[in-house]
């Protein structure tokens, strides 16, 4: 300890920090890596979900690789991870760069933005399932052709609708990353570009998206990863029809192993899910984590 400031000695502090983790730690193996070791013991056996266990070696990964529905599911959940990516990041930073501003009527406009988030997957599914309804929703209820359409009846449509109500719910939280990420950025910098004559398009292109490298990694990490588990979402609203045409792999699963009692092969759905997501969550990090270190180490 200190004798001057009260506060622990750097060493002492290093000792403290394990103790600190700790309950986060039990909590973390407890309800996520002792689960993780289960389901993939699980994907090994045979289970209707009710009666006893059997090991079955390989037969469920067999019947799950060897399944024609795999790479459709496969295709549709990288789709919708890249269509929504692409819907969601461009309209966050702009949303968050406008949050970011120093006037009143922003702060109201942040907390109106932030309600989607605040509701729950199935009942905004449940709203626009209603909405959307042909014959008894908005469009005949307005009179407006346009509007009436068979919107989650026909396969592009239904996709299209389901990447748009991903991005009306998920757009609130990446704006409030990016809002933070902006007001972090130095204003000297805005400063001397405006000195410079640099207008505010030309400050956005040359100031704040350079500077919201980090940001966009880490947001483009929370999207890539999170989209691999929509479900509730797309099963009130399509059951992943009209056909085939939205069953991501998340519903692909559940579909499995709660309506054909056929838990090994979900598991091994469950855990082709997880690489996935480890995968795709490492190519993220390794694309902005050294320069991030090293920035970081520079700061200090």
């Amino acid at each position: 300890m200190s004798a001057l400031t009260g506060h622990p000695r750097p060493r002492e502090a290093r000792g403290v920090l394990p103790w600190l983790a700790a309950p986060a730690l039990v909590l973390f193996v407890g309800f996520a890596v002792i689960p993780l070791f289960g389901v993939f013991a699980l994907s090994f056996t045979t289970w209707d979900g009710i009666g006893a266990i059997r090991p079955s070696g390989l037969t469920s990964w067999r019947k799950v690789l060897t399944n024609p529905g795999l790479p459709h599911a496969l295709w549709v959940t990288f789709l919708v991870m890249a269509v929504s990516w692409a819907v969601q990041t461009p309209l966050s930073i702009l949303l968050g760069t406008f949050l970011a501003g120093r006037q009143r009527y922003r702060a109201v406009l942040g907390v109106v933005y932030f309600i989607p988030l605040m509701l729950s997957s199935a009942a905004i599914a449940i709203a626009y399932k209603a909405l959307l309804d042909p014959n008894f929703g908005l469009g005949a209820g307005l009179k407006i052709h346009a509007l009436s359409q068979d919107w989650l009846g026909r396969p592009g449509l239904a996709f299209g609708v389901v990447v748009f109500v991903v991005s009306w719910q998920f757009i609130p939280f990446h704006s409030l990353i990016y809002q933070g990420g902006v007001q972090q950025i130095p204003k000297s910098l805005y400063e001397a570009a405006q000195l410079d004559g640099a207008g505010r398009i030309r400050q956005f292109f040359s100031i704040t998206l350079p500077q919201l490298k980090y940001t966009i990694i880490t947001s483009s990490t929370l999207m890539v990863v999170g989209s691999l588990t929509f479900f509730d979402l797309i099963f009130v609203l399509t059951e992943g029809g009209p056909g085939d045409a939205t069953r991501v792999l998340a519903l692909d699963m559940y579909k499995r192993g709660f309506q054909a009692s056929l838990m090994g092969p979900a598991s091994a759905v469950a855990v082709i899910l997880v690489l996935l997501g480890l995968s795709l969550a490492l190519l993220l990090r390794r694309l902005g984590g050294r320069d991030a270190g090293a920035s970081q180490l520079e700061g200090l």
